[in-house]
């Protein structure tokens, strides 16, 4: 605060510099050694920035492969949610086995011990050297273990137990699994490291955490499950290096998940051999895969003032309004009877080519007409009873074909065209629909 001329340590003369010391601001002191990773790069034009293509890297499971358009690219990270017990663990840990035959994986596990993973391990039949084990939360002693270790593939159990040692708040919050996913980011995306991270749901079904965490990673995969709770279903809802709306299906086992190749086997797993009143069927698209839906209604007298619509597998609104549609051009009355509308197998799809399964199932409940087990209806129905086609259709119709059935319910323009391609003249036989029917 004043002028020295003598250093009151060692007592000479004219040896004090004085150094102005600037003063950081709150934002700095706040975020002073908040970050052990740097993510950075020099300014490319775009013309001269090389666009290469990265080579996939197959996981060895047909399904996962299907959703990530034949494999996974170096430095890709990939968000796995889902609820508790649904089998992320041992998703991974398959993945892990498959992977391990040529890639080096670092499986991180803040929920359980070693010999946990290891007993699920052995009850799974996996078992490489390739692959190397680490409990551990805190983000500092796994970016060391990374640097280590330098494997090909990381997989994270899960981000919600990781914790930031300069962050005061508990795991699981949201500063801190933002820091600890971009953390992540930032050491594995340059060193082209493909990383897994595990992360809970919410009892209303969305990721735990913030938004942003789903911002940062470049695919979003949800596990869910039907009400049997015996199969899997693995749907994208963000993928920079593949389709959104594919699907995959797996099946929990004793001896883990494995694939579901034929979906439509599952799903449809009634006899077809039998004619029943209120059941039709249709042929659903997710993504490139076809697969036999069940569609079942029924429709019976109600004993309360306002008629019930319950719906289960598709739409309820979708529903109502189709319901609206066969009452106004179909000279249905519905007012006084309860309809109950639902997919076989618990699976939930929203796809407008059920439309006309719909209507046909619905129709033949209340008219008690049986349909046979040999046809199929495809096609989308408007408010004003028109009936439209819908896309993928020579896909559909090759699935109806493989599966033996003999008559196609389609659009009348769909029915033309579908006649006019040589393709698809294994059809036994093709007619066109109207919902006015008589």
């Amino acid at each position: 605060m004043k002028w020295l001329g003598q250093c009151p340590d060692c007592g000479g003369w004219n040896t004090l510099t004085e150094e102005v010391v600037a003063q950081p601001t709150k934002a700095e002191s706040k975020n002073a050694q908040k970050s052990f990773t740097d993510f950075t790069s020099e300014i490319t034009p775009l013309d001269k920035a090389s666009s290469r293509t990265e080579p996939r890297i197959p996981t060895g499971i047909a399904e996962f492969d299907r959703l990530s358009a034949g494999g996974l690219v170096k430095g890709q990270i990939v968000l796995l949610a889902g609820a508790p017990g649904i089998g992320k663990s041992t998703l991974m840990l398959q993945l892990a086995g498959c992977l391990a035959k040529t890639q080096k994986i670092l499986y991180v596990s803040g929920e359980e011990s070693i010999p946990q993973i290891a007993s699920r391990a052995e009850r799974l039949g996996v078992k490489n050297a390739n692959i190397s084990l680490l409990s551990e939360t805190n983000i500092e002693r796994i970016i060391e273990a990374v640097e280590n270790v330098s494997p090909d593939i990381l997989v994270v159990d899960s981000i919600q137990t990781v914790y930031h040692p300069q962050f005061s708040s508990t795991s699981g919050s949201i500063s801190q699994v933002r820091e600890c996913a971009g953390e992540i980011l930032r050491l594995c995306k340059p060193k082209g490291i493909i990383v897994f991270i595990l992360g809970h749901v919410t009892k209303e079904g969305s990721l735990a955490g913030p938004k942003v965490l789903e911002h940062m990673v470049d695919t979003v995969l949800y596990f869910d499950t039907e009400k049997d709770n015996v199969l899997r279903l693995l749907r994208p809802h963000k993928n920079r290096f593949g389709s959104t709306s594919e699907i995959g299906l797996f099946k929990m086992t004793s001896s883990g998940l494995e694939d579901v190749q034929d979906a439509s086997a599952y799903f449809a797993q009634t006899s077809r051999a039998k004619k029943l009143v209120g059941r039709a069927f249709s042929i659903s698209a997710e993504g490139s895969r076809p697969i036999l839906t069940e569609v079942q209604a029924l429709v019976s007298p109600t004993h309360y003032p306002f008629p019930r619509r319950i719906a289960t597998g598709i739409d309820l609104n979708r529903c109502q309004m189709l319901l609206a549609a066969l009452e106004k051009h179909a000279n249905l009355n519905l007012d006084t009877k309860d309809v109950y509308v639902s997919l076989a197998g618990g699976v939930k799809i929203n796809d407008p080519a059920l439309d006309l399964a719909v209507c046909a199932a619905v129709i033949s409940s209340v008219r008690e007409n049986m349909i046979s087990g040999g046809s199929v209806f495809i096609g989308e129905v408007g408010i004003l009873g028109q009936t439209a086609s819908v896309g993928a259709l020579d896909r559909r119709v090759e699935e109806a074909r493989r599966l033996g059935f003999d008559r196609i319910y389609v659009p009348i323009i769909t029915g033309k065209d579908i006649k006019k391609s040589s393709d698809l003249t294994e059809i036994d036989d093709i007619v066109s629909l109207s919902l006015k029917i008589k």
